[in-house]
């Protein structure tokens, strides 16, 4: 262990799309273990795209950090030094922490990895919140059934490319939306979607839907939000269901738009629109991640990791999310 600890803050709060000097990196001294605390040394750091709502002022579903914060956020590490925890020195755990070398924790803030499930980095993707998130938002939240046709948002992301998979294996049609060829490519040639749309080559959304679901949607897993879910909710058929599990297409606006106005169309469908929390169905975790890994193990799910080397560098992959460079769970490798 060293005595150096690299730790990022937020030095200010961004007003539409952040850069690089919405984030500031400082030195601290590496922590030390109070009683019942671990230390944990970051191999894997997770960005997500709700961490930019915690960049601003006023209350969400996830706390806002004030400016001169530590960010936070999904990591997997070492445990480094602990103080009658239970746990051991090498012991291999995830948490909600700091994007730093080393973090203090409570020790009931984290879990041990199980490393016989998968490569560690996998707790923070197909395995880990994403994977989960996936899992009871496509089997609980829109209850896929056999014969539905499913569509998912962000198709190509840590979540998007999961929940498609699980509806497929339900035995639903599977449709993605996604920004680029390679994605689309990645959806229906490794995944096995059965369509995938790239909506930055794509003009009228509701007549790429038309094409790839002719008989409707029964199922819509919303990821992003804005004018292609307006398109979804055009062709949602009766009875169907909607699980909104982020807006990211609205995270940098600096003006929501006027809205929603499709609302219309759900009386004629009969739809149900119902937004959550992973952390509503926090009791079954260890269920889905089970679930998850026989997938993983059997080749029901497959699953990409992108991953930008350096704890240096983790402002460029959070804010490459919103460009959409990453396919699959975007990671910062800080200490393989």
């Amino acid at each position: 262990m060293t005595d150096t600890n690299r730790q990022f803050v937020l030095a200010k709060r961004p007003t539409g799309v952040p850069d690089r000097d919405t984030f500031e990196l400082v030195e601290t001294d590496v922590p030390e273990p109070g009683p019942g605390e671990v230390v944990v040394e970051t191999r894997y750091l997770s960005v997500d795209p709700y961490m930019r709502d915690r960049m601003n002022a006023g209350e969400s579903y996830a706390e806002a950090w004030d400016v001169g914060d530590p960010l936070q956020g999904g990591v997997v590490g070492d445990v480094a030094a602990e103080n009658g925890t239970g746990f051991e020195e090498g012991d291999v755990v995830v948490g909600n922490l700091e994007w730093a070398d080393y973090t203090v924790a409570n020790a009931s803030a984290l879990t041990q990895v199980d490393p016989d499930l998968g490569p560690v980095s996998t707790a923070l993707g197909v395995l880990g919140m994403p994977g989960r998130t996936a899992y009871f938002g496509t089997r609980e939240v829109a209850n896929v059934k056999p014969g539905d046709t499913f569509v998912v948002t962000g198709a190509a992301g840590a979540v998007g490319s999961v929940a498609g998979q699980i509806a497929k294996e339900a035995g639903a049609r599977v449709v993605g939306f996604a920004g680029s060829d390679e994605k689309v490519a990645f959806l229906e040639d490794d995944l096995g979607f059965d369509a995938a749309i790239n909506y930055k080559e794509t003009d009228d959304y509701r007549a790429a839907l038309d094409d790839a679901a002719p008989g409707g949607v029964d199922a819509y897993f919303d990821n992003v939000g804005g004018p292609i879910t307006d398109a979804v909710f055009q062709r949602l058929n009766v009875d169907a269901r909607v699980a909104v599990c982020g807006q990211i297409s609205l995270y940098n606006a600096t003006e929501i738009p006027t809205g929603p106005r499709k609302l219309p169309a759900l009386i004629e469908s009969r739809a149900q629109v119902e937004g959550f929390l992973v952390n509503d169905f926090q009791a079954r975790f260890e269920q889905a991640t089970r679930q998850l890994a026989e997938w993983v193990g059997d080749g029901t799910i497959q699953y990409r990791e992108t991953v930008t080397e350096g704890l240096e560098n983790a402002p460029d992959a959070f804010l490459g999310l919103f460009e959409g460079d990453n396919i699959g769970k975007q990671l910062v490798a800080v200490d393989e």
